[in-house]
């Protein structure tokens, strides 16, 4: 299952440092499927997305996932990817750029030659530049995003209401991030997705994070307060919340937090593990 990762640090950038990959060489480790992509996205000072990616598969060198890259950003989206759709290539690997937002999926959904012609009728299937069903989806988000006036919740909404009401889908879990904001949606139950929030804390000298699990981990002894997005819990912080299935939430650049439940209900096709082609069930499974 791809892992997903967001950190946002309020208006002043942070630096942070990051492993993919963190789990320890074992032979029982070495056993598992090893991952399809890792990718780190940021914004520089300017407000303009950076990202740090590379298809990593088991026939390649997987140094660069190994190594921590110290990085500066006011948001940062990670993410380790098992492919559900496309090759092993850097055009598939996460996290994605469109009109300066970054965007990183973990799910699964079919109906892709429906939504091609959807794109095209939007005007956004040339910002597809890979075969993965991710960037299909957020290429969605852009130009629907776009269709209302730049309201990147709005755009979510209709994107995936769109796809709910149409298409097979099996999980839509997402992160966007731009410099100054963030929006994490799970959809539905499928997978979980998990936020913290750390504001409001009483001594202003704590400013160390420490979060970790088997495949992304985070350091950083520049932020104070911060809110976490994570495909799961990264330490046994008690502040960490599951979303609840439908819930969308939205980051500001003041680090408040506001959810709203546009997807009350399922999608219209929901498909389940035995529906999906073996290599895809694969990548939807814990690993």
């Amino acid at each position: 299952m791809c892992r997903l990762f967001a950190l946002h640090a309020g208006r002043t950038p942070a630096r942070a440092t990051f492993w993919l990959l963190d789990a320890p060489d074992s032979l029982r480790e070495q056993s598992r499927r090893e991952p399809d992509g890792t990718g780190v996205g940021t914004f520089t000072g300017q407000g303009r997305p950076k990202v740090e990616k590379q298809a990593v598969a088991a026939w390649q060198d997987r140094a660069f996932a190994r190594e921590a890259r110290d990085l500066k950003s006011t948001t940062f989206l990670a993410h380790v990817r098992y492919a559900s759709t496309g090759a092993h290539t850097f055009v598939n690997t996460h996290p994605f750029e469109q009109a300066g937002r970054l965007f990183a999926h973990n799910g699964s959904f079919g109906g892709l030659e429906q939504l091609d012609r959807r794109l095209e009728d939007l005007g956004t299937a040339g910002l597809v530049r890979g075969e993965t069903d991710s960037e299909r989806l957020f290429a969605l988000i852009t130009g629907e995003t776009r269709n209302a006036g730049g309201d990147v919740a709005a755009g979510v909404v209709n994107a995936v209401s769109w796809i709910a009401e149409r298409l097979p889908v099996f999980s839509l879990n997402f992160i966007i991030t731009t410099a100054t904001e963030l929006w994490a949606l799970r959809y539905p139950e499928t997978h979980e997705l998990y936020v913290r929030e750390d504001r409001g804390v009483p001594d202003p000298s704590v400013r160390r994070l420490d979060a970790r699990s088997q495949r992304i981990s985070v350091l950083s002894d520049d932020v104070a307060e911060h809110v976490l997005v994570a495909t799961e819990r990264m330490d046994d912080d008690a502040r960490w919340r599951l979303l609840d299935p439908g819930e969308l939430l939205h980051v500001g650049p003041d680090l408040r937090t506001t959810s709203s439940r546009p997807f009350p209900h399922g999608p219209a096709n929901q498909l389940t593990l035995r529906d999906l082609d073996p290599k895809a069930a694969a990548s939807q499974q814990p690993h």
